[in-house]
């Protein structure tokens, strides 16, 4: 199986896992380069999977029905293009690269879906959406920090060699901001670099590795003694052994960082 990032708008990445006859996409914010890819790689689309509804992750999806006549997959509970097999946490989608287990993971959005498979990758393989980025997480949307801090911990119990595909390349940005929450995480520095010289090359950064995330990744570090210091330092009503308290000081310190 091949696994590419297409990359669509200013930041976005469409998901792309194909066998050089079919492909699966995650999250088509736009048609146009999915169509693009499809052609230029001679690939039937066969599946389309959503995290959830927002409308860089959903904006292509009829059109991309309408051109292959995909299945889609999506979260039970959110508006999305119809029609929508609808999965929840529990449930197994199966398609190419499948099958996908499928994990709730509100937060970002009230119904916001994971898809994980381990079969189709040598790598076992995260769809992740907004929920988790390469260090960070998310903008609580809909969801509470409760919310966002249990579903960060069932995507964090995965396993180490979890490749996450997220939906945006939005790393670098997160790392400034993880050594202003860390400066002392060698890991951390490590890891900027790496990322940096990749983007001086005009590659993704994406897809990170789990064990990669937490080790350098606040969002993932919320029970770690400097993290949950640093967020008090931010706002003093920062609970620092109660690991949602953290996470939502910490969401709060990234959105006005």
């Amino acid at each position: 199986m091949n696994l590419l990032p297409i990359p669509a708008f200013s930041d976005n990445y469409i998901w792309m896992l194909h066998d050089s006859a079919h492909a699966l996409v995650v999250d088509p914010g736009d048609a146009v380069p999915v169509l693009a890819a499809l052609r230029q790689l001679d690939l039937q689309l066969q599946g389309i999977l959503v995290t959830h509804h927002h409308a860089d992750h959903v904006g292509g999806v009829a059109q991309l029905r309408q051109a292959t006549g995909a299945q889609v997959w999506g979260p039970a509970y959110e508006q999305l293009p119809e029609p929508v097999q609808r999965v929840h946490g529990g449930d197994a989608v199966h398609t190419l690269g499948g099958p996908w287990q499928v994990i709730d993971v509100p937060g970002h959005t009230s119904g916001h879906i994971a898809f994980y498979s381990t079969q189709a990758q040598t790598q076992p393989v995260l769809f992740c959406g907004d929920t988790l980025f390469s260090g960070g997480c998310g903008r609580l949307f809909e969801g509470t920090p409760q919310q966002m801090q249990h579903s960060l911990d069932a995507l964090a119990a995965l396993p180490d060699s979890t490749l996450v595909c997220c939906a945006h390349e939005y790393t670098l940005s997160n790392l400034r901001f993880a050594q202003a929450v860390e400066p002392d995480n060698q890991a951390l520095s490590h890891y900027q670099r790496h990322c940096q010289t990749l983007r001086e090359a005009g590659k993704p950064t994406l897809p990170s590795v789990l064990e990669t995330e937490r080790a350098i990744n606040p969002f993932l570090r919320t029970r770690q003694a400097a993290v949950a210091a640093a967020a008090a330092g931010f706002d003093a009503q920062v609970r620092q052994q109660d690991p949602a308290s953290v996470l939502a000081g910490l969401r709060q310190w990234k959105n006005n960082f």
